[in-house]
């Protein structure tokens, strides 16, 4: 169990009631006064006898205000950790690191980056919010090979995810090889859904499977597959050659969306092109309505309100110091 106040913040209005008082110009007294002769002479009379009894009256004043702070800062008690609830899903990440991954044709917060970078990027949010899902993490360039084994750990495969880099599997693509991967290491596990994203900018240049093949092996076996094609259409090309200047190219022009497309309808998945960064946002955000994941804000512990004390308790204080008046006033009439 461990105590702790949800809105700590709240502790900063203390000095509001002082800073009330400092501040604000006093109430004005319009009522008659009555005029006596000797008035001065009382004014300097000190009251001596009133001044610790009139402190002692602003104590009750100075806990009620603290109780119903401690009530706003909503204290609770955290118990232990709850289990963490699942969707049932598994999900594998392949992503390409072949050497076309350098190419700098994508912008990310207004600066030129290479595809991996802004990959990298939005990938890792998209991964954030998988909360209930296993996921794993398949790195591909010549060879594929598994960097993340499934897990509930979205914090170590976004670790996983950031330390990668291109060429860590060779310069060329093996598309088929990492969907072979990934059919093995989902087929090991009774989930019952299993989902595939595969993101590469290329064709498949390497390996020793074949894509639509291993595509139609997943499809056997109950295995979406999401691809997702990345790549700018056409860019300026600066030269160093005058007459080059101004050229427009494609820069995506290995990408291979034809058998992406096939690949994706083969497993019932769906296929997508990414040539910026809102692109890929909008797709990871198509990913989230088409496979959704638990809403995150769940408590990942069991916690038990305690704002109900302070707030009575200061409730009960403030009842009786309005009686006490009460009985004072009648005692004086």
């Amino acid at each position: 169990m461990m105590f702790e106040f949800h809105w700590p913040l709240c502790f900063l209005l203390l000095p509001l009631p002082w800073l009330y008082r400092r501040w604000l110009p006093p109430a004005q007294n319009r009522s008659a006064a009555l005029q006596v002769g000797f008035m001065e002479r009382l004014q300097a009379l000190q009251p001596l006898a009133d001044q610790p009894a009139s402190a002692g009256r602003k104590w009750p004043f100075v806990v009620v205000w603290l109780l119903l702070l401690c009530a706003a800062a909503r204290p609770q008690l955290l118990g232990e950790s709850l289990p963490t609830a699942v969707t049932g899903r598994d999900m594998m990440l392949a992503l390409d690191l072949s050497g076309s991954m350098e190419f700098r044709d994508m912008q990310l917060a207004g600066e030129a980056v290479d595809r991996l970078t802004l990959v990298k990027h939005l990938l890792g949010e998209f991964i954030d919010r998988r909360r209930g899902d296993r996921l794993g993490l398949i790195l591909f360039g010549s060879q594929a090979y598994v960097q993340a084994p499934l897990t509930h750990d979205r914090q170590a495969i976004g670790d996983w995810l950031e330390e990668s880099f291109i060429g860590l599997a060779g310069r060329e693509t093996a598309i088929g090889d990492a969907i072979g991967l990934a059919i093995k290491r989902l087929l090991d596990e009774p989930a019952a859904s299993r989902v595939l994203i595969l993101i590469t900018d290329g064709a498949n240049t390497a390996g020793t499977v074949s894509p639509l093949r291993a595509a139609r092996l997943a499809a056997d076996h109950g295995i979406r597959i999401f691809t997702i094609g990345v790549g700018a259409d056409t860019q300026a090309q600066d030269g160093v050659s005058v007459s080059l200047r101004g050229l427009q190219f494609d820069p995506s022009i290995e990408l291979d969306e034809g058998s992406l497309q096939e690949i994706a309808l083969l497993t019932g998945g769906s296929y997508f092109r990414a040539r910026s960064e809102a692109d890929l946002q909008a797709i990871y955000a198509q990913l989230d309505q088409l496979e959704p994941a638990l809403r995150d804000g769940l408590p990942d512990r069991q916690a038990t309100p305690l704002y109900p004390w302070p707030l009575a308790l200061a409730l009960l204080l403030s009842l009786s110091l309005s009686a006490n008046m009460v009985r004072r006033s009648r005692a004086h009439a």
